[in-house]
């Protein structure tokens, strides 16, 4: 099942997608309302796909938290030590767009780079939540362009200010349930810019699972439904390349996962205006 969060006639909600059609889920409009909800749908309210806007399905008062460094390609090409404990820091939903929407590029920074990303949606309150029941905390999975601002990012020990550019990452198009996918380090991580395949990479590449991540998270934090955990880059970014590679006004970036879907954005200039 695809989860999204979509606009239509100037509302924001949750709806499924079904075939051309979006369905809006009953309820209000929390995620745990629309996960409970999201097979009890009236078809009769649906609406055309092509008439509505996907925005990031993520919703304002969420959490996101980020695991950088967390692929072993990656981890190469960076000229780091095998960690001993995941990488965290944390993002802004404000910092992320939806699907076919505009990446802006900061007007502040000329290494604006890419990052192809599996993200994982959860589905109910955990704490302290052990390895082998993490996924059970999971309500679905979706693609995420997390994108960086490198020299901000190199300008402390923290990668904060280099990673929360108001609408400076793209997440969706969908959140396909935890049922679809049994397996999240069975899946392969595709990223392109302009049509050229950047990244590639499978998720059992990953140096901390999904699973692993939610129990170091857990361990810290209290996780609720509708946060999102973005698993980390692999190998092939920008700044690694010879000559680097950024991100410009006018390119288009993809992140494909397979049994997820594809989201596409657009980059723009930021203008005088910061907007």
């Amino acid at each position: 099942m695809k989860i999204v969060r979509f606009e239509h006639s100037g509302h924001e909600r949750w709806g499924v997608v079904d075939a051309d059609l979006v369905v809006p889920i009953p309820g209000d409009d929390s995620f745990h309302v629309a996960i409970e909800n999201a097979r009890n749908l009236r078809v009769d309210d649906a609406v055309a796909l092509s008439t509505v806007k996907l925005v990031a399905p993520v919703r304002r008062d969420a959490k996101i938290i980020c695991a950088g460094l967390n692929y072993r390609g990656h981890l190469q090409e960076m000229k780091r030590d095998l960690p001993t404990h995941p990488s965290i820091f944390l993002r802004f939903p404000d910092s992320f767009v939806g699907n076919a929407e505009n990446v802006i590029r900061p007007r502040v920074t000329d290494s604006f780079d890419y990052e192809a990303e599996l993200a994982v949606v959860i589905g109910k309150e955990a704490r302290y939540v052990a390895n082998s029941e993490a996924l059970d905390y999971v309500a679905g999975y979706t693609c995420m362009a997390e994108n960086s601002a490198r020299d901000f990012q190199k300008h402390n020990t923290q990668a904060t200010p280099g990673k929360n550019f108001d609408r400076s990452g793209a997440i969706g198009p969908w959140i396909v349930t935890a049922d679809e996918i049994p397996d999240p380090s069975r899946l392969t991580l595709i990223g392109r810019l302009n049509g050229d395949e950047v990244q590639r990479t499978g998720t059992d590449d990953l140096i901390f699972s999904v699973s692993h991540l939610i129990e170091y998270i857990s361990s810290f934090t209290t996780l609720y439904p509708g946060d999102v955990i973005a698993t980390g880059t692999p190998d092939g970014i920008g700044m690694t390349r010879t000559p680097p590679r950024y991100l410009k006004e006018g390119d288009t970036f993809e992140v494909e996962i397979d049994s997820i879907g594809t989201l596409i954005n657009y980059v723009i200039n930021e203008n005088r205006r910061g907007k």
